[in-house]
């Protein structure tokens, strides 16, 4: 237990309050700042209720694991929701005859979603086994790896929206695109798109809270030794024993990220304790006590780089919050 301050919660409420949470301890990076306020709910219906007792223009971060999240060092204002321990409720959902569904709540690692439904003998979430954050961020972000993204096996999805209202919504009602997710309609500018990227869902009112993936009947065994193929692979291109946040750029149309980046030369390139990965140039490693402001450093570096040798505008995956 960390030296964060708990909080006695409003009648009602059933979760867990801290201030000046240290986020260092919840992002894969190992690195940043401290929240102003850090909320872990009981489950659905107590996030529903801490979001109604917000005051309007309180800031909400939305997240899971925290594996795309970098926190400034001097931290963040507003009030961080933690859904891993709350929204893990996994099960089977009936989808049709000729196919079968998994339903999976926003704190539900993807790994778990692959091989829950390999268990069950439902094919086509195996690259979900890839992605090392939660359902709701893959929703968010429509997070892909090895073939496969994440709406394209979408059925309908759940949301929450800051007075506590939910809402089922389909595929229909979002534009969906490479790393991109957005409610139709909603016609803002690029500063409201930014705005969304530092908060895990669709916009910064609005989130997802869970998911019906639509899934084949199929051979339980061929996809298990598909995510172990999967796993392989990753091990082998990853730099997975040290810490990191996956991906930090999209890659552009046509090309990729890495090249880019180590065609720069700056495969390997330390700043302080952070280093743009030797094994893979779209990944920035803490070496071991990195500060935000180092990885955050790399990150500029790479984007000015690729911009001024080759034209290319990277965009990114990771979404980098709170005070320098």
């Amino acid at each position: 237990m960390n030296m964060a301050e708990t909080d006695n919660l409003a009648a009602g409420l059933r979760g867990e309050m801290r201030r000046r949470e240290p986020m260092a301890g919840h992002v894969s990076w190992r690195a940043g700042g401290k929240a102003e306020v850090a909320y872990f709910p009981a489950d659905l219906d107590d996030l529903v209720q801490f979001l109604r007792s917000l005051p309007a223009g309180e800031p909400v971060y939305m997240t899971g694991l925290g594996s795309n999240l970098l926190v400034r060092d001097g931290g963040l204002r507003g009030t961080v929701i933690f859904t891993h321990r709350a929204l893990r409720d996994i099960r089977l959902d009936h989808l049709g005859a000729l196919g079968g569904g998994v339903y999976a709540e926003a704190g539900v690692a993807c790994p778990k979603v692959a091989r829950y439904a390999a268990m069950n003998e439902l094919v086509g979430a195996e690259f979900l086994a890839g992605i090392p954050g939660t359902v709701g961020g893959a929703l968010a972000m429509n997070a892909g790896c090895y073939g496969g993204e994440t709406w394209d096996i979408v059925a309908h999805v759940l949301t929450v929206d800051r007075t506590g209202r939910t809402r089922a919504r389909t595929r229909e009602d979002y534009e969906i695109d490479y790393r991109r997710v957005r409610l139709k309609g909603e016609g803002r500018g690029r500063k409201e798109e930014e705005d969304d990227e530092d908060n895990q869902g669709v916009r910064s009112e609005e989130w997802f809270v869970a998911t019906s993936f639509r899934l084949k009947r199929g051979s339980g065994a061929e996809s298990r030794r598909k995510i172990t193929e999967l796993l392989k692979q990753r091990i082998a291109t990853q730099p997975l024993g040290e810490p990191n946040a996956g991906s930090v750029f999209r890659n552009p149309k046509g090309a990729y990220a890495a090249k880019l980046i180590e065609a720069c030369g700056l495969k390997g390139r330390a700043i302080g304790n952070a280093m743009i990965s030797d094994k893979h140039a779209n990944f920035i490693v803490n070496r071991g006590g990195a500060r935000a402001a180092d990885i955050e450093a790399l990150i500029l570096l790479a984007e000015h780089s690729v911009r001024e040798k080759f034209g290319v505008v990277l965009e990114r995956e990771v979404r980098v919050v709170g005070d320098a």
